[in-house]
């Protein structure tokens, strides 16, 4: 079992990590730009952190507080860094004339927007570059979340292959089965499976009702139940009461 200072949930407005780590005793906190629903502890750009870290890393600027000066190398980073221009699933199409979006341009507008999406992307891209580069410089613990599948950007573009997937969410309790890719920096998951019969299965369709989307609010929407199992089994490789050690 790793030992933990303190844990900083970044992009998590749901709580639901934060909360599960502070049940099992670990001083916990979130950030976020937003506060959608009600939990976030800091309200903040962490984007414009990430930018000014890592300017002062490469001594671009002077040294002054980030976020990232209160976080030590006894302390954990679970990042659930926005997807929304990494996915998959939907990603593809933005890059066709088919698009339907784009259906009442013309074209060179279409191939605007492409030119627009794909600027997006390594604005985004480019910041989880740093956001890793300042975790390996400074030496500090992080798990990195985004959704998985075989298109995904970052498992044919990021610096490394997930070190996790979880395939089956539902198999930890969670309300979707949507398969996720975990990305774990200087430490290693542990290995354990706390099984649970799984809750009343959703779709993954939108964020809206009973269905969650592919990256908007979705990550809000984990049950407790799958957050506690997944830090226990991975994280602290600490054994739960009914739960059944092996590897994943």
């Amino acid at each position: 079992m790793i030992e933990l200072k303190k844990v900083h949930c970044f992009f998590e407005q749901s709580g639901t990590f934060k909360n599960e780590f502070k049940k099992l005793g670990y001083e916990a906190e979130d950030y976020d730009i937003q506060n959608n629903f009600g939990e976030t502890d800091n309200v903040i750009d962490l984007f414009a952190e990430i930018e000014k870290e890592y300017a002062i890393l490469q001594r671009e600027r002077e040294r002054e507080d980030t976020v990232f000066s209160r976080i030590g190398q006894d302390d954990l980073i679970m990042a659930f860094f926005p997807c929304i221009y990494f996915t998959g699933w939907t990603n593809p199409l933005y890059f066709t004339l088919e698009c339907i979006n784009y259906r009442s341009l013309s074209l060179l507008g279409k191939f605007d927007k492409m030119i627009e999406r794909a600027d997006n992307r390594n604005y985004f891209f480019k910041l989880i570059l740093k956001l890793t580069a300042i975790c390996l410089e400074r030496k500090i613990r992080m798990v990195f979340e985004n959704p998985y599948s075989e298109m995904h950007y970052l498992i044919n573009n990021y610096i490394k292959a997930p070190d996790l997937i979880d395939f089956d969410r539902t198999k930890r309790g969670d309300y979707f089965k949507k398969p996720t890719s975990y990305w774990f920096f200087n430490f290693q998951p542990s290995v354990g499976y706390s099984f649970q019969k799984p809750k009343e299965y959703h779709t993954i369709i939108s964020s809206k009702g009973n269905t969650g989307g592919l990256c908007s609010e979705e990550r809000s929407m984990i049950s407790p139940d799958y957050a506690r199992n997944f830090i226990c089994d991975f994280i602290l490789g600490k054994v739960q009461e009914g739960g059944q050690q092996s590897l994943f």
